[in-house]
């Protein structure tokens, strides 16, 4: 059996190796490393996959969030309402901008931001939503721009970990995900399922104005060279980036086929009553499975993770802490109360080796381990 990865980037590598160096070699004899030919293909290419009228490329999913914001023009002090569970970067970019995170519980079945907590949070400060759509599957987007609708805000979808993830909506209308809200934002991060050989990110929207003025906020508030109309940032995809990406969006349709497959191999040979297998709330293009996240529910996770360790099987804990109980985004106006799910299934969750280069053997072997120590416990 080949040694298991938690992400087998170089194995996935070597089955594009030749058309990745080509590309690669290419940006590097053309010399033109930023902004270069090599993002405009990848950006129209990406641009037609999600049939969104504007993407436009920077360094990194948290870059991507963080220049949304800006572009909406708020005040320090405004509201945004984000999940309390998900990575650092969906509030972290609401605080650096001054304005005030308002964290929220998620749904037990799916850990996405549960869609009552939203409507209970709003205020007259209130001024936009970032729904994540964790692990890989869809939030409830039909409810969430209706609730934006009727209160007048924005909705920044944070689509870092489902890109490719298909949400159909109450008019049988199936829509990728990032391009339902006003502004969506992905992550290239290595591991992603479209990622890159280094950072980068991207912005998505409809909205013309929009595009324009992000378009200068990712290059340092310019439009024309030296002429600086707004305050903006450094944020740019660079040529190499953007060349492997392009290589990689011709097969990401595959490559989320292969995680669901996957994660239907694992549902089905994990045999445990303490076990909670991942579910697929909607249509199965829903879901691309960024992550397989089972919920231990005997108390003993963090022993179910040294366990596989000390087989050799890597695995994640995504997430261990709750956003409201980090250090930086404590309030005392936060009431434990309000966190329930978030509380609880950050003591269960644990995330199995997720790839499209995960063979039978490999799953059959992390399987057996995950029903040894359920039935052992």
């Amino acid at each position: 059996m080949n040694k298991i990865h938690m992400v087998d980037l170089k194995g996935q590598y070597n089955e594009i190796k030749s058309e990745i160096d080509k590309a690669v070699i290419n940006v590097i004899e053309s010399g033109q490393y930023i902004n270069g030919p090599a993002v405009q293909e990848f950006t129209s290419n990406l641009e037609k996959y999600l049939s969104v009228s504007h993407v436009i490329p920077c360094a990194n999913g948290t870059d991507a969030l963080q220049v949304a914001l800006m572009a909406l023009d708020l005040r320090p002090g405004d509201e945004v309402i984000t999940t309390d569970f998900t990575f650092a970067s969906s509030v972290e970019v609401i605080a650096l901008l001054g304005l005030k995170p308002v964290l929220v519980d998620v749904e037990v079945d799916t850990f996405n931001i549960d869609i009552e907590k939203i409507s209970s949070a709003i205020t007259k400060k209130t001024k936009a939503i970032i729904p994540v759509h964790l692990f890989g599957q869809t939030a409830e987007m039909d409810e969430i721009m209706r609730i934006a609708d009727e209160n007048n805000l924005y909705v920044i979808e944070d689509n870092a970990q489902a890109i490719g993830s298909v949400y159909t909506n109450s008019k049988n209308q199936k829509i990728k995900a990032g391009t339902i809200g006003h502004i969506g934002t992905t992550s290239f991060f290595p591991s992603k399922n479209l990622g890159c050989y280094g950072d980068g990110g991207a912005i998505f929207t409809n909205d013309d104005d929009l595009a324009k003025k992000m378009r200068g906020l990712v290059n340092h508030g310019m439009y024309k060279r030296y002429h600086h109309d707004l305050v903006g940032i450094n944020s740019r995809l660079d040529s190499v980036q953007a060349a492997i990406l392009d290589i990689k969006l011709k097969n990401i349709d595959k490559y989320n086929e292969s995680r669901r497959k996957s994660a239907t191999i694992y549902s089905d040979l994990i045999n445990s009553n303490d076990i909670i297998k991942p579910m697929i709330k909607y249509s199965e293009d829903s879901h691309v499975f960024h992550q397989y996240t089972l919920r231990l529910t005997n108390g003993k996770r963090d022993e179910m993770v040294n366990f596989l360790n000390e087989n050799n099987v890597p695995c994640g804990i995504y997430y261990p802490i709750p956003l409201h109980s980090q250090n930086a985004y404590k309030r005392d106006d936060y009431n434990e109360s309000d966190f329930n799910v978030t509380n609880k299934i950050s003591k269960e969750v644990f995330s199995l080796p997720m790839h499209s280069e995960l063979d039978m053997d490999q799953q059959k072997f992390i399987s057996n381990l995950v029903n040894e120590f359920t039935s052992k416990s």
